[in-house]
């Protein structure tokens, strides 16, 4: 990636962030964390990773609350960051970290060592 979209990437990031945190109303969204921001080369889609503490429920809730302020979210990005074309926003749970736990419960199973970890 250029430095262009990488510049671009973290300041969508921080500012996503602090909409959700500052101006975001819904309550399906409940305690999001963004945990990256990918942009296109054009810089006209960006597919936001988030995650939420919960199960698959509070999952769904907060993507259906993250969709329906997107237009919200684009909008106010567009204006704060003084870009030409504000980006699609497209919002994807992140999987990385229940996938990180996973691996880490079966090596658990099959290397021997502490057992008194949780």
């Amino acid at each position: 990636m250029s430095r262009r979209v990488d510049r671009v990437a973290d300041a969508l990031k921080q500012e996503i962030a602090g909409l959700l945190v500052r101006e975001v109303r819904d309550p399906r969204i409940g305690i999001v964390t963004i945990t990256s921001v990918h942009v296109s080369a054009d810089l006209r889609h960006a597919r936001v990773y988030f995650t939420v503490h919960g199960g698959e429920k509070e999952r769904a809730q907060c993507l259906s609350g993250l969709r329906s302020a997107s237009g919200f979210i684009r909008s106010e990005i567009a204006r704060r960051l003084n870009l030409r074309v504000a980006p699609e926003i497209v919002f994807e749970f992140d999987a990385a970290l229940d996938e990180a736990d996973r691996v880490t419960r079966l090596l658990r199973q099959v290397l021997p060592g502490d057992k008194e970890e949780p």
